[in-house]
């Protein structure tokens, strides 16, 4: 389950509220400043509990076994960004406010000023964009790998790509990706297959989208059964698995970072499960890092202790995170029960309902 010492996944768990999702939308926070045009010209990130008036977040990836490091923080009083670039501790990049210098193309160093620098942009989205760093290729495979990476919420029905590549499940099965969901159901015994087409038909009944043929939508036939379900008379567990499947299969492909907030949405317990199993064995160099509510998920067929973390929040002190192999769980012990009985914390501390009937 890992590459060169680095993990293929990781879950985070929870009470409600406790910041699991914050450590999500930190990771995703670096993929829209880097390609989606988000500027970085407001205090919403800040930490609230806090007094601090700057916000930072820091990053280590290991591309092409290369550590690298990327800094940035904001300072929402002075309105002022700073940056630091970092691979294998020789720097390559640092920025203060409007003033940067870049030392990947030239070992010496190029100086850049408020004509080349955004106020509120990141100068490594930048530099990327108008240089592509030929001269760096680890760099260059860095920035490739996080524009593969993949968003999503099941809970709002939301899908962020930061590539080319199309997840959407429309636009994913327009593109001939029927075959590929077919294929993953008949492995894994789903008993159901699906059709994209303009019309449908099975045991007397037929479905026809609108009156241009080239109108398309999503039909569910249950095996032995050959009645057509159009997608949005589904399930929401099916309706959510047709929805998520084309970014599993494209991040598994392409590499990169499949992040998923809510995974838990409308999933039964085993196909959960089987989809982070799948994830794990599939996968190569990709990652998915994922939230839920399902303890199921905590165990040791699934995932390692070392894969696994709890969220607790600490009042005004903010949020922390416990990885549970720091507890030195015994590869036979129940890691869900340890869980669920407080060994890792984490736990919420409701007032039990008294049962007892007058």
């Amino acid at each position: 389950m890992a590459d060169n010492g680095v993990l293929k996944g990781c879950i985070f768990v929870g009470a409600n509220a406790s910041g699991k999702s914050t450590i999500i939308l930190g990771i995703k926070l670096l993929l829209d400043l880097l390609f989606s045009e988000r500027n970085l010209n407001s205090g919403m990130f800040r930490c609230i509990f806090g007094e601090r008036r700057q916000y930072s977040l820091e990053y280590e990836f290991l591309i092409e076994n290369k550590t690298i490091k990327y800094f940035f923080e904001f300072d929402t009083e002075r309105d002022m960004i700073t940056e630091k670039l970092h691979l294998d501790d020789k720097l390559m990049l640092e920025r203060m406010g409007l003033s940067a210098k870049a030392y990947i193309a030239e070992p010496t160093g190029v100086n850049y000023d408020d004509s080349d620098v955004g106020k509120d942009t990141l100068f490594l989205r930048t530099l990327y964009f108008n240089t592509k760093f030929p001269s760096n290729p680890v760099l260059s495979a860095w920035i490739d790998y996080l524009k593969k990476s993949v968003y999503l919420n099941l809970f709002d029905k939301k899908i962020i790509t930061y590539g080319a590549a199309e997840v959407s499940a429309l636009r994913y099965l327009d593109n001939g990706g029927c075959e590929a969901i077919n294929n993953f159901f008949n492995e894994y015994n789903f008993e159901q297959n699906i059709e994209y087409e303009h019309s449908s038909q099975g045991g007397g009944i037929q479905f026809i989208v609108g009156d241009d043929n080239s109108k398309k939508s999503i039909f569910l036939k249950r095996k032995g059964i050959d009645v057509p379900i159009p997608i949005m008379e589904e399930s929401l567990g099916n309706q959510n698995l047709i929805r998520i499947l084309p970014a599993f299969l494209t991040v598994i492909k392409n590499d990169g970072m499949l992040l998923i907030d809510e995974f838990s949405s409308g999933f039964h317990n085993d196909l959960e499960s089987l989809l982070v199993k799948y994830f794990m064995e599939k996968s190569n160099r990709a990652q998915m890092i994922f939230v839920s509510h399902s303890t199921n998920l905590l165990s040791n067929s699934i995932l390692r202790p070392d894969q696994e973390y709890v969220v607790e929040f600490r009042n005004e002190d903010g949020s922390s995170v416990k990885r549970f192999s720091s507890e030195q769980p015994r590869s036979a012990q129940n890691i869900e029960k340890m869980y669920v009985s407080g060994v890792f914390g984490g736990l919420p501390d409701y007032k039990e309902v008294n049962d007892e009937t007058e």
